[in-house]
């Protein structure tokens, strides 16, 4: 039996008491498949300060990292069953459960990180979003971010020609295995646990990944050279039970919607403190961070036209807009 099902089959993951006072108190678990060091983490433990704060200590939250109570795709299904009422995790573990979410695969979209910021925050996405959620028996209440994910390799990559070929570790998700095609490397999906070993033993030549997972588990020692393609925002969705959310109070509805605002705002302050610390670190170590000049970056996109196609006939054409209408106008 899983530790989770240990957990749900003793009642220890919700619990209800009363106060001195007679008023019902509440805890309730968060499941993260992520490390404490992490901003998944940072955020889901200011969601749960903020929630005791606005409640007075109504409502508590337990933080449970590190798959403790499962991977990505059995936090998900336990929080679609409402056997766990939180969860925090990128969105690229969401797209076979919620269409809409492949949108997030959309390469090379932003220039920026508050250009991406804005759009996610935008209430008209936000609502599109939430109700492609609900359809899928989730509650999202918002958005922060790990900034974007960049490339490593041995090689130095400052044209065009110089993605051909090389053997890359991404994401095992089609959309982003159809885009590193279209730039002519060789994506290789692979276990994370064996990328640092795989570089290592130049089983494969680079890898992609935010800045703060490059660091934390020292990638970097193993590549020459950081290249910035930006290519996806790495987001974190904080998602609830729609099944539990529907059955809290309106008083409740609000102080969870309040507190996941003020926990977004912070989780995107630490990260980006984070990130210009994470790059500090990788350019003490010798190894090159390369920023690719507008060319290469229209060259990227242009290779990127299939991948587009593809996502546009799943996500719905108002989601599609909403996150590309105004950013790609401009391009």
């Amino acid at each position: 039996m899983t530790l989770l099902a240990v957990i749900i089959a003793t009642g220890a993951l919700t619990s209800c008491a009363k106060s001195e006072d007679g008023e019902q108190r509440y805890a309730y678990p968060l499941g993260t498949a992520s490390p404490e060091d992490t901003v998944t983490q940072i955020y889901a433990e200011k969601f749960a300060e903020e929630v005791d704060r606005l409640s007075d200590g109504r409502i508590k939250i337990m933080v449970y990292p590190n798959s403790v109570l499962g991977g990505d795709r059995e936090l998900l299904e336990s929080c679609y069953d409402g056997d766990i009422p939180f969860v925090v995790q990128n969105t690229a573990s969401q797209v076979n459960f919620i269409d809409d979410t492949a949108v997030f695969d959309l390469p090379c979209v932003f220039d920026n990180l508050q250009a991406m910021r804005n759009t996610v925050d935008q209430p008209e996405f936000l609502e599109l979003m939430q109700t492609s959620y609900r359809e899928g028996g989730f509650e999202l209440l918002g958005y922060a971010d790990q900034g974007f994910r960049v490339m490593s390799s041995n090689k130095s990559v400052t044209e065009f020609s110089d993605f051909k070929g090389q053997k890359i570790r991404t994401m095992e998700d089609p959309y982003q295995l159809r885009f590193w095609k279209q730039l002519q490397a060789n994506p290789t999906p692979m276990n994370f646990s064996e990328v640092y070993i795989g570089l290592q033993q130049n089983t494969i030549d680079a890898q992609e990944n935010p800045y703060e997972v490059i660091v934390s588990n020292r990638l970097y020692e193993q590549q020459d050279y950081i290249i910035e393609t930006n290519h996806v925002p790495h987001l974190i969705s904080l998602i609830v039970s729609e099944k539990f959310y529907q059955e809290l109070p309106k008083e409740d509805q609000e102080i969870l919607i309040e507190a996941q605002e003020i926990a977004k705002v912070y989780a995107r302050e630490q990260s980006d403190a984070r990130i210009s610390e994470k790059i500090q670190v990788i350019k003490d170590s010798g190894t090159e961070i390369i920023t690719p000049d507008k060319a290469l970056y229209r060259q990227m996109i242009e290779a990127s036209e299939p991948v587009y196609e593809e996502i546009e006939k799943v996500v719905s054409p108002e989601v599609f807009e909403a996150y590309t209408g105004n950013v790609m106008s401009e391009k």
